[in-house]
């Protein structure tokens, strides 16, 4: 497939993959409703940070686009509205429910605020997304909200529970995806894992996702975007050891590598669980890599906590980490439990990421004279199966799949001959 060109309306999605799926179902209804000077900014509320970023993009597309229709939406909305309704830039306020029906954004809508009761949400709303603004990969949204409570976690009460969506629907959307050329679908959500539980049957995401294999034989690639390891299921297991199409890279839920701050983080894991995953899972599939989220200076981590989750990196091989320095998020319970110094914090959030990219480095090394499979972005650019960044030689098209064989790799990129 050829790089599409960009769309209008705009979209600016910030945080997490499944606010890329949105963004998308955002885009198709503010065109059907003839909002084509629309910029819609999906907003994130994991860190402080992504609220800071958030207002900050807002501010910045109004400067640059004086005559914008600006819609505000997503998770920082959905849990302070008042505070988006109250800007000079915004035109209209979504939140997690109202921004996915199409209702909302018709140019008569007499109210510019439309932010319900999350928790009062049974069902997820079904769509088929035609296409990704500049992608090549597709992202398919198989949940929504999480049952789950963890003490530093706010996103339950910006998503809502736990909501499946039908296998049936999700079959249909990655069918057409790619029938529309797309060669890798990721799935995304909440807590993905925890897919199922409110669907007749109560089918597991393992079980799902070996369906949608069986019924789209023409999928070349299929990719989970992050997994609990309270949750992995048998089914999950057996496709990981029997199907090439799930690629082996396994974005972990980790959190923290020390069983005290895990119990403090409400997380139903221990260090244990997460290596015995990794070491499950790299029996089944030797090739497998691993990344983890990681949260630097949670209440009460004192240095030799912080050290577990150092050495977690070595003790259960993981290479691609996303590391967060904690954030307090008033309401929650962690809020209110003895708070680590903000140098300290920083302090080991740094130490973590230096920890994360030795490994990424040391990782991307080990794969010099393989031959690996990449999926081209644009042009000379492209992932392999691992999610390693690769750079090829040659250009090509992009959305297309190649062998390639890694002549050499710096700390973060993979070079590498294209041999078709």
């Amino acid at each position: 497939m050829t790089e599409p060109p960009r769309l209008t309306p705009r979209v600016v999605s910030l945080g997490c993959r499944l606010n890329t799926y949105e963004g998308e179902v955002m885009r198709a209804h503010a065109r059907d409703a003839g909002l084509d000077n629309a910029i819609i900014v999906n907003t994130c509320a994991v860190t402080k940070e992504a609220e800071r970023q958030g207002l900050q993009t807002l501010r910045r597309l109004r400067r640059e686009n004086p005559g914008a229709h600006i819609v505000a939406a997503g998770c920082a909305v959905q849990l302070d509205p008042d505070r988006y309704a109250a800007m000079p830039e915004v035109n209209r306020v979504l939140g997690n429910e109202h921004k996915m029906k199409a209702e909302s954004f018709l140019p008569g809508a007499n109210d510019t605020v439309r932010v319900s009761d999350i928790m009062t949400v049974r069902e997820t709303a079904e769509h088929l997304v035609e296409g990704f603004d500049g992608r090549t990969r597709a992202f398919v949204q198989v949940q929504q909200g999480c049952d789950h409570r963890c003490t530093f976690c706010i996103i339950p009460f910006a998503r809502g529970n736990n909501r499946s969506v039908p296998m049936g629907r999700i079959v249909e959307e990655v069918r057409q995806l790619v029938n529309s050329g797309y060669r890798e679908v990721v799935f995304t959500g909440v807590d993905i894992t925890g897919y199922g539980a409110d669907l007749p049957g109560q089918p597991s995401l393992g079980q799902m996702t070996r369906r949608l294999l069986a019924l789209v034989p023409e999928l070349p690639r299929l990719r989970l975007s992050s997994i609990d390891p309270a949750e992995a299921d048998e089914d999950l297991f057996r496709l990981i050891a029997d199907e090439p199409r799930l690629m082996p890279h396994f974005h972990i839920s980790a959190q923290a590598g020390d069983d005290m701050v895990l119990k403090r983080m409400k997380r139903r894991h221990a260090r244990a669980d997460i290596i015995a995953f990794c070491n499950r899972v790299r029996t089944l599939r030797p090739d497998a890599a691993f990344g983890a989220d990681m949260i630097a200076g949670f209440p009460t981590e004192d240095d030799a906590m912080a050290e577990a989750s150092y050495r977690l990196v070595d003790d259960a091989g993981l290479t691609h980490l996303h590391v967060f320095p904690y954030s307090v998020r008033p309401g929650t319970p962690a809020a209110k439990m003895p708070q680590v110094d903000g140098a300290v914090i920083k302090a080991r959030a740094a130490r973590l990421r230096d920890k994360g990219k030795s490994a990424m480095a040391a990782w991307l090394q080990s794969h010099i004279e393989r031959t690996v499979s990449v999926l081209r972005e644009a042009n000379e650019t492209g992932r392999s199966e691992h999610y390693a960044p690769v750079r090829l030689t040659t250009p090509g098209i992009a959305g297309e799949i190649v062998a390639a064989r890694v002549m050499s790799a710096d700390a973060d990129t993979l070079y590498a001959e294209a041999l078709q």
